[in-house]
This record gives structure tokens, C-alpha cells and sequence, in this order.
């Protein structure tokens, strides 16, 4: 019985493993270093996970970096089914929430109870942004394809004609997770595009 109950629980796991494979497959906006094509939402986890472990010692507070790490690799995976929600996308912002609510009870519900729960609550907690690593976690989100579009002149921020308005807007709680990196972020990734006109200066 006990070997049953055993097989039932990694069935499930692999089941789950199976399907966040389906994340390599959701396209964002934000194009990889060398200008080329865009990445996916698989490259994005796995690029915020490693600068969670090289950047934590300029976080705010001290922060559990396994925590923000396996926060960071599971919080898009609602994307599977919801879609990626472009960030200046105000329409498709409308309807996010409950769609990727929908999309969590139904991914995370592929894995077994205990695991269902923490991944679930993890997620949320992701959401909320109320705790030392999720504050962490948003700014790695953020940050990371600002440096992407700062590495490839622009290239998205001239496509979605950005305003450097709608970016602070964006980044408002970027430095609750680390003020040294939302300064240094403004200074070398915003700074340089929008002298150059790469993002639209409408806050002189």
C-alpha cells in the first residue's frame, strides 16, 4: 500500500514536472541579449534565479535566498494557461488577476497536497509583494528586463513607444526589494535610453 500511495505521489509530481515544461513555450516582450529574438518565460525564470544568488547581499532586508529563488521560478508558471501579461499593457492588466488565479488552481492542483500548498502559497505570497523575499523576488522581475532592454539599445521600449513616466510607474515598489539596485538600475539601464530617445522623456 504504501509503495501505491508512493507511485500516486511521483506520478503526480512528474505530471506537474511534465507540464510547466509547456513554460519554455510562452513568449514575452523582452528581447534576450544579442537583439535577436525574444525570450521565454522559462529563460526569464532561470535568469532572476541566478541574480537572486549573485545580488541578495543588496537586498533591503535579509532574505531566505532559497525562498526568493524557487519563489522566482515558480511565479510565471501561471502563464501557461493565462498568457504573458505585457507590462504596459493596460487592457490585458484588466483581467490578470483572474486569470492567473484560474490558472494556479489548476497547475499547482497537479502536484501533490503538500507540495500544492506551498508552491500555491509561495505564489501568492509572490503577489501580495508583503514579505522580504517577495519584495526581493519584484525587484529581480523587474530589474531583469530592464537590463535586457538597456543591453539591446532599447530595442523593446522603442517597438511599445515607452514613456519613462509609465516605467517609474511600473518600478514604484522596485526599491522596497533593494534601493541600491533601483539606483543603480536608473542610472545605467534608464538614464543612458532616455538621453539617446529610446524611452520617451516626459517627465522633464
Amino acid at each position: 500500500m504504501d509503495e501505491l500511495k508512493n507511485n500516486e505521489r511521483l506520478q503526480k509530481q512528474f505530471d506537474f514536472i511534465e507540464e510547466i515544461d509547456k513554460e519554455k513555450l510562452i513568449g514575452r516582450q523582452t528581447y534576450i541579449s544579442d537583439g535577436k529574438r525574444k525570450e521565454n518565460d522559462a529563460e526569464h525564470g532561470w535568469h532572476m534565479a541566478v541574480m537572486a544568488i549573485l545580488l541578495s547581499e543588496y537586498a533591503n532586508e535579509t532574505i531566505d535566498v532559497l525562498k526568493t529563488v524557487t519563489m522566482l521560478l515558480i511565479h510565471d508558471i501561471v502563464e501557461i494557461d493565462a498568457g504573458d501579461t505585457y507590462a504596459y499593457d493596460m487592457e490585458g492588466k484588466k483581467t490578470q488577476r483572474q486569470r492567473e488565479e484560474k490558472a494556479a488552481e489548476r497547475i499547482f492542483g497537479l502536484l501533490p497536497d503538500d507540495q500544492r500548498e506551498k508552491f500555491k502559497s509561495l505564489w501568492e505570497e509572490f503577489e501580495e509583494g508583503k514579505t522580504a523575499e517577495s519584495r526581493f523576488a519584484h525587484t529581480m522581475d523587474n530589474i531583469q528586463p530592464m537590463m535586457l532592454n538597456a543591453k539591446t539599445d532599447g530595442k523593446a521600449w522603442v517597438e511599445h513607444t515607452v514613456a519613462l513616466s509609465s516605467i517609474l510607474k511600473r518600478n514604484e515598489n522596485t526599491a522596497r526589494g533593494s534601493e541600491r539596485l533601483w539606483e543603480y538600475a536608473k542610472e545605467k539601464f534608464l538614464k543612458p535610453n532616455v538621453e539617446k530617445g529610446r524611452i520617451i522623456d516626459d517627465k522633464s
